[in-house]
């Protein structure tokens, strides 16, 4: 390993956070940049909670990078004294025939994960805040709980410099320039010399690389938080949860016990255009599919939001994302579209664009989402 290399991270959020980091303990010499400041709501990590999950729907190849994430959760923990994950479980919900859930059991069980079961009855006595239907299942995922994604961002970030590295705030790159022995990147201020670069700019990956061979489809999504009527949302337990289908939604009880976070998923909301413009207005009709689900699912929450956050997300054709050099710019190491289940493996992600970075591989299994030969048919 050449950990005397100079690397650069462009963009410097959820996933350049964590990579500046992983770069900064290894020895690199590390400089960031962003066009804000880490921690920032104008891109994709805000909204005070994520989830952390261990089971996975989409694809059960991703638990051992949540089990690899989960280990530097509790590392970066440790070392910077910050609680940034509360384990409080996580409920999985929808239809027994529905592929994603079929997924779900079979994550747990390849994996070998700590999980629950729970029957119609067994989720009414047990977390009756929640409605299933009939042919429902309810999953609990009991290594899980919510991250917390502005204090963990900028916590990562001030690690990454107390170990090294330099991060230059409210300062735009305006390309990425390969050049024969590394990369320049460039700014309004000038140009400087990289070995590697690594490019973790969500939304604006786009306008940053137009040529990327892969779309990315930038989508404005709508947070909203909703104050129960119900004791039983913050009960002893507090599960985060998921609903599969027939409308795919999440949530997340308030970490301050005033309210609950619920979110959608990608076919729910229009693209964001251009990122620099987003309309931030929620208008009273992009609410009715939230009013809609809690009078079926949660009818102990009151229909009318008390906070709506709006946000961007970067989505792959496949739903997977993408991880690896830059076709034809070997020592550009790409970070995009993760499809709005990336936050939780953050710290994975960002450790392998540090292997990618100073070493050109990675040990973790990284195939299913690697730029190398990748196609999205």
């Amino acid at each position: 390993m050449s950990a005397s290399k100079r690397v650069a991270v462009v963009g410097v959020g959820t996933m350049g956070s964590q990579a500046a980091w992983r770069l900064a303990a290894r020895g690199a010499e590390v400089v960031g940049y962003d066009r804000f400041a880490p921690g920032h709501d104008r891109s994709a990590a805000g909204g005070e909670t994520r989830i952390f999950r261990s089971a996975h729907f989409e694809d059960s190849r991703y638990v051992p990078l949540l089990k690899h994430a989960d280990a530097l959760w509790e590392q970066l923990q440790q070392e910077t004294g910050r609680e940034l994950r509360r384990l409080t479980g996580c409920l999985l919900m929808g239809p027994t025939g529905h592929q994603q859930m079929a997924t779900v059991l079979e994550s747990i069980a390849e994996h070998g994960l700590d999980h629950e079961v729970l029957d119609a009855e067994g989720l009414a006595k047990r977390f009756p805040q929640f409605r299933i239907e009939d042919g429902d299942a309810a999953v609990l995922d009991r290594h899980a709980g919510y991250i917390r994604p502005e204090l963990t961002i900028q916590t990562a970030a001030r690690h990454a410099e107390q170990l090294g590295a330099r991060i230059h705030r409210y300062t735009t790159v305006r390309e990425i320039v390969p050049v024969a022995n590394g990369v320049e990147i460039r700014t309004d201020a000038g140009s400087e010399h990289f070995d590697t670069a690594v490019v973790t700019v969500g939304p604006w990956v786009n306008d940053l690389l137009p040529e990327l061979p892969w779309e990315v489809d930038i989508r404005r999504l709508i947070s909203a938080w909703y104050v129960p009527t119900a004791d039983a949302w913050f009960g002893e337990e507090r599960p985060a949860f998921i609903r599969t289908a027939p409308t795919h939604c999440y949530g997340l009880p308030s970490p301050d016990g005033v309210s609950v976070k619920l979110g959608l998923s990608r076919a729910l909301h229009r693209p964001a255009g251009d990122p620099n413009q987003l309309d931030r207005t929620v208008q009273p009709e992009e609410l009715e599919i939230f009013t809609d689900l809690i009078g079926r699912y949660m009818p102990d929450l009151s229909p009318d939001p008390v906070r709506l956050s709006v946000y961007m997300e970067g989505y792959t054709e496949s739903s997977r994302p993408l991880v690896g050099p830059l076709p034809g710019a070997e020592n550009v190491v790409l970070l995009a579209g993760f499809s709005g289940h990336g936050f939780k493996l953050a710290p994975a992600f960002g450790d392998i664009a540090a292997d990618l970075a100073l070493d050109g591989t990675s040990p973790r299994p990284i195939d299913f989402v690697s730029t190398i030969d990748r196609t999205e048919a």
